[in-house]
């Protein structure tokens, strides 16, 4: 059925760079243009198998490229908005779409009519007839590659079990994600007792005072928890029964009653390993590597387990460290998982003279935001912000930046959405609203997203260090969006292998630390004092303190991410019961079966993985430090925060998005490959 043209996605937004019109969307717009936009993109991509012309780039490649707008424009805007503030209409459009998504990709992929099109093209090429520029040359490459990965050279036979598990998996997929979701909104602790929150600000207990009242508690205090392991107000609250609550919220997510995601994890191993088999793979973490840059699932396994042993050492050794701080406070308790920030926060504060809770009003987002992130951005790129308030976001929170040239040549847009409500996943991540490309002229509309607790009206918004690494973080992810440089939008900025996109990410971090850009937002939000200069030192001095904890924490997580997906298919769990005993299996087989270093993630709410995006591929975060790292340390040689650095930084790595292999792009930005003990020194693990 034709869409209804007074769906505001019947055309392309009117608005500056595109950016959706969400002031004119509703809820209700989104299924019928998604549904209107496949069968849209399925016809574009027919005609294109059906033309018997010679094929050519113009007739193949951007055809290609230039087909589906109407589904792309549909599906960047309900990502965007579903991820962020969703509700009953916003998650039945994501299930019902989620299935048909995974058919339509099917539809594409199989199709060996399409394969031959595209497969006549690349020996038109071979033979000399057609010239290709580099960009359209990797592009036939990978197009080539995603059809034979997807299944399309199969018996048809197969092909038809293919769809099945693929509709199947996208549907458990979708379904984990709002399980998780409302598991995390559930389990936030409610306080009735007002001694239990010391330690806490007065503004966190005015925020957890208001939360509670939002969520219809006459009285008390709620609060709500973060998606990982760990909880921010571990480090600070000084009453162990609240903190042992809220360690046991956390973990226990998922694990039973009504938001159990433990069926949901068997079922979704179980059918991504048959999928992995019928795809000619030995496992799913093999299918996921041999389209990245590790190749291999060994290349991986052997990472992570390399880096095990010594992060668990590295562990064990600060847990006897905390444990003469811990005996003033419980002479007679053994130290637990509860304790463990708190404890750790104690000892930072008695080893650097540095208290987490000082440092907060040093750290005020809009100082950290513009005299921070877009500071080290400027300093590096020459590139400007202006908040543009005659535009709009997905939500009334989220605030719209025009981004330029130093000479005002525009670039794109930035959307920030900085503070955590019900409706919104947790964590932080970057989606694209708009890719950036040649072919159709169009700029970069980017979105970063956070989980900031919202102070009281008229509050500044003060913020952790971690929060803070946070937002350097996911801007590092907008920038490879926003300074994307490619002909087509498939190769647009962050469509890059998943263990190589967290590196431009994580390189962005390092400028949190920079002297000339700390010394700008790292200001009193009251007095305007700058931070004490021997705090300054101090928190640069302490960035090995525990990274054995943290360092195994996150192994923690990504080797169970591992696990399930290498394990063979007939050893896999049959029965929800048996999570939590593979789990403890599974960290004990590689040394991390630690109490009191639980993995960043359990499975049981463990998004990233079960909800896809980055299934056998959480890995990546730790490989990509190791370029990371590289990178640091190659430009704090050549003088540090330079437009020279920049310049080079983007030019030859973040303007090519995944128009070029991602690994020639980083040999080319760096002269060579990457030295692991980079990475090694920087998180104090000696192998």
């Amino acid at each position: 059925m034709p869409l209804a043209t007074d769906n505001p996605f019947a055309a392309p937004s009117v608005l500056p760079y595109e950016l959706p019109d969400f002031a004119a969307i509703r809820d209700e717009h989104y299924q019928p243009a998604a549904e209107a936009g496949m069968a849209e993109h399925l016809a574009e991509l027919a005609a294109i198998a059906a033309d018997t012309s010679e094929p050519t780039v113009a007739s193949v490649i951007e055809a290609w490229e230039s087909s589906g707008r109407l589904l792309t424009r549909t599906l960047n805007a309900f990502y965007a908005k579903q991820a962020a503030d969703t509700n009953d209409v916003l998650d039945a459009v994501e299930a019902a779409i989620a299935p048909q998504l995974a058919a339509h990709s099917d539809a594409i992929y199989l199709d060996r009519g399409l394969y031959q099109r595209v497969a006549a093209l690349a020996r038109r090429v071979e033979a000399g007839e057609v010239e290709l520029d580099p960009q359209s040359a990797y592009w036939l490459e990978r197009r080539l590659l995603a059809f034979e990965r997807s299944g399309v050279n199969l018996p048809e036979a197969d092909q038809e079990r293919l769809r099945a598990l693929n509709h199947r998996i996208a549907e458990v997929q979708s379904e984990f994600g709002r399980r998780a979701l409302a598991g995390l909104n559930a389990a936030a602790v409610l306080v009735t007792d007002p001694a239990e929150l010391d330690g806490l600000s007065e503004a966190e207990i005015d925020g957890a005072r208001e939360r509670a009242s939002e969520q219809g508690h006459d009285q008390g205090w709620l609060i709500e928890l973060d998606h990982t392991s760990g909880q921010r107000p571990l480090d600070v609250l000084r009453h162990r029964g609240l903190r042992e609550r809220l360690h046991r919220a956390a973990v226990g997510r998922g694990l039973g009653g009504e938001h159990d995601t433990r069926p949901l994890v068997v079922e979704l191993a179980r059918l991504r390993a048959e999928r992995a088999n019928l795809l000619g793979f030995a496992n799913h973490a093999a299918y996921i590597a041999a389209d990245a840059c590790a190749r291999t699932g060994e290349a991986v396994w052997d990472l992570l387990t390399r880096l095990a042993p010594a992060a668990a050492a590295n562990a064990r050794a600060e847990a006897a460290d905390m444990e003469p701080v811990w005996r003033r406070i419980e002479p007679s308790e053994p130290l637990a998982a509860w304790d463990w920030q708190y404890v750790a926060e104690l000892l930072r504060t008695e080893r650097y003279s540095l208290d987490a809770g000082l440092l907060r009003p040093y750290l005020e987002l809009e100082r950290v935001l513009h005299d921070g992130v877009f500071a080290a951005a400027n300093g590096l790129y020459g590139i400007t912000f202006t908040e543009r308030d005659d535009l709009h976001g997905y939500t009334d929170e989220a605030r719209v930046f025009e981004v330029a040239e130093a000479d005002g040549t525009p670039i794109g847009l930035f959307v920030a959405d900085f503070y955590t409500r019900p409706g919104k996943q947790g964590g932080a991540w970057m989606n694209n609203l708009v890719d950036q490309n040649h072919l159709l002229g169009q700029f970069p509309v980017v979105t970063n997203n956070s989980n900031l607790v919202k102070p009281p009206t008229g509050q500044p918004t003060l913020m952790t260090w971690d929060d803070v690494i946070t937002l350097f973080h996911e801007f590092g992810h907008a920038l490879h969006g926003l300074l994307s440089d490619t002909r087509y939008p498939s190769q647009s900025g962050t469509e890059t292998p998943r263990d190589f996109v967290e590196y431009p990410s994580q390189v962005n971090e390092m400028w949190a630390l920079d002297p000339q850009i700390l010394r700008r937002y790292a200001v009193h939000h009251e007095t305007g004092e700058p931070m004490p200069a021997e705090w300054v030192e101090t928190l640069r001095g302490s960035t090995l303190f525990q990274q054995g904890f943290k360092t195994t924490e996150y192994l923690g997580a990504a080797l169970l991410d591992q696990v399930w997906h290498r394990t063979p298919l007939e050893e896999l769990p049959t029965d929800p019961a048996q999570v939590e005993e593979f789990e403890k299996a599974a960290l004990a087989s590689v040394g991390l079966d630690d109490d009191l270093v639980p993995p960043r993630y359990r499975s049981s709410y463990f998004r990233h993985t079960f909800e896809g995006g980055y299934d056998a591929g959480y890995y990546s975060y730790i490989w990509s430090e190791v370029l990371d790292a590289d990178t640091a340390a190659f430009m704090l040689a050549n003088g540090g925060l330079t437009r020279e650095n920049g310049e080079r930084f983007r030019r030859r790595l973040l303007a090519r998005g995944g128009s070029i292999d991602a690994m020639d792009a980083f040999r080319d930005y760096r002269g060579a490959d990457p030295d692991l003990a980079h990475l090694l020194e920087r998180r104090g693990l000696a192998l």
